[in-house]
């Protein structure tokens, strides 16, 4: 148990670290995996597929630096819910989403996302009730999981990169700006 938590506290830290000033586009996952992997570790299914997805619709972004690019432009990433779920059995896990709804609507609350996208359809649900109950009104997105199947991973990355160009478009203007004047010689 006392492990658990602790791991739990790593990740929530590390997640934390990587919070932009201003968030643009929330990504809302369903957990953190059972596995122990984890979006903010750099070696999740998840980060992958959202990874290829940024450089699909922004060639330049390097996957080396990937998740302070990920910042840079203001994205996030939250999970409904604290705790892995996905080796409980079906109706636990139901009921443990249903609880994260009131977590996630104070995050929403907080961070005043500029636009929402759900990474599983299974929880849109949820994430709609947290988007009302937290009085958040913008454009919330559901894509389907990409999983480890190329197909779904396919039907992820089309749905996201339209997304990732319309919304970030502008901040990926200014971020390239910043990097090309810090690496101009000063005089």
């Amino acid at each position: 148990m006392r492990a658990r938590l602790q791991a739990t506290n790593d990740r929530e830290a590390l997640r934390e670290r990587y919070r932009p000033a201003r968030v643009k586009l929330l990504f809302v996952g369903e957990a953190p995996p059972a596995s122990g992997r984890f979006f903010y570790r750099a070696d999740s299914g998840l980060y992958h597929a959202i990874r290829s997805a940024f450089i699909g619709a922004f060639p330049s972004v390097r996957s080396a630096d990937f998740l302070d690019s990920f910042q840079a432009l203001g994205c996030y990433l939250l999970d409904l819910c604290g705790r892995p779920v996905d080796d409980i059995e079906p109706q636990r896990r139901k009921r443990i989403c249903a609880d994260g709804e009131i977590r996630l609507a104070g995050r929403i609350q907080l961070l005043q996302p500029e636009t929402i996208v759900t990474v599983v359809r299974s929880i849109f649900l949820n994430v709609e009730r947290a988007r009302k109950l937290a009085g958040w009104t913008g454009l919330h997105v559901s894509l389907p999981y990409p999983g480890r199947w190329r197909r779904h991973q396919v039907v992820f990355e089309e749905g996201l990169v339209p997304i990732l160009r319309r919304e970030l478009a502008g901040a990926f203007a200014a971020s390239r700006e910043d990097i090309v004047r810090q690496s101009k010689p000063k005089v």
